[in-house]
């Protein structure tokens, strides 16, 4: 097995247990959004905390200067960076659980979810970035499959959790343009601390103030909590680290979209839950658009141009 084998193994993995995670989350309505939140981002957090000083030592090692930032100008990088992530996170993540307390499909929710791997890039145009003609076939592409997946008798037949959804799709956008922009000035380990603190803090605060938590019901859905604190924040976000480093962007991403793949297969085996034919389809051109918005089209025509 070669070096690059393994670490897409390693991001399937990664793309398997977030995947996984949607059944967790669907699982953990027992609880409000916000408290499920605030309870998986304070494990995520002790789990994540622990791993600063280990990658550090890594790095010296190796030979490498440690991740701290050594000015002030990257401090203020770092504290503002993770505050304004780890807003946009909690957002997302946030509308995320609120949607699949009303609806709990894991497969809608994974694949209108992935949606953001093509609104990045449309996004990115806005702001001045390049966007392949590619991408703008593939939104098509994806507002075909919503149809399908959502709108089963006209336009008003669209659900208060596809909605959600769909919002928790572009607020995802936002937070990885954010992480764009931050991560390769400053330590990627600390970045997601800090962001994880923000969510926690934020998600504690919208916990007071419109939920009445209790200790039964947060016991009663402990696993799902420690699933998605531990496993999907704190492990997977690691094995997305370590293996985006050794990996192209493109294959990166691809191997990730499996989690929107990976959510709905989980729903059928652990939950049992069903798609129609009409979902099932329009769960298929979503992803189709997703895969398809990741793969370097214009580099694999120019090297065909080349050959011939």
């Amino acid at each position: 097995m070669t070096k690059q084998t393994g670490y897409t193994l390693l991001l399937t993995l990664t793309a398997l247990i977030w995947g996984l995670a949607f059944v967790a989350q669907s699982m953990g309505t027992g609880v409000g959004a916000f408290t499920f939140l605030a309870c998986r981002s304070w494990i995520a957090l002790l789990f994540l905390g622990p791993l600063v000083p280990v990658f550090d030592a890594v790095r010296r090692k190796k030979g490498q200067p440690c991740g701290r930032p050594a000015s002030k100008a990257g401090k203020k990088m770092l504290y503002l960076g993770g505050l304004a992530c780890g807003t946009a996170l909690c957002a997302a993540s946030a509308v995320q659980q609120a949607a699949l307390m009303v609806d709990p499909s894991t497969a809608k929710a994974g694949f209108i979810t992935a949606m953001y791997v093509v609104l990045v890039p449309v996004f990115g145009a806005f702001l001045g970035r390049r966007c392949a003609p590619q991408v703008w076939f593939c939104v098509l592409v994806s507002v075909a499959g919503l149809y399908l997946l959502c709108m089963k008798g006209g336009f008003g037949s669209i659900g208060r959790a596809d909605w959600l959804l769909l919002a928790g799709a572009v607020l995802f956008s936002i937070q990885i343009l954010l992480i764009d922009y931050v991560s390769p000035q400053v330590d990627g380990v600390r970045l997601s601390c800090i962001q994880f603190f923000v969510v926690a803090v934020l998600s504690t605060v919208g916990m007071a103030a419109f939920e009445q938590p209790t200790w039964s019901a947060i016991l009663a859905n402990a696993a799902p909590i420690l699933y998605c604190g531990i496993f999907s924040s704190g492990v997977a976000y690691t094995l997305q680290i370590i293996s985006q480093k050794e990996l192209a962007p493109a294959v990166a991403s691809i191997v990730m979209c499996m989690e929107s793949v990976f959510g709905a297969l989980g729903g059928w085996l652990i939950l049992g839950q069903r798609l129609t034919l009409r979902e099932g389809l329009g769960c298929g051109l979503i992803f189709v658009a997703v895969v398809l918005a990741q793969l370097p089209l214009r580099r694999l025509f120019h090297r065909a141009e080349n050959a011939a």
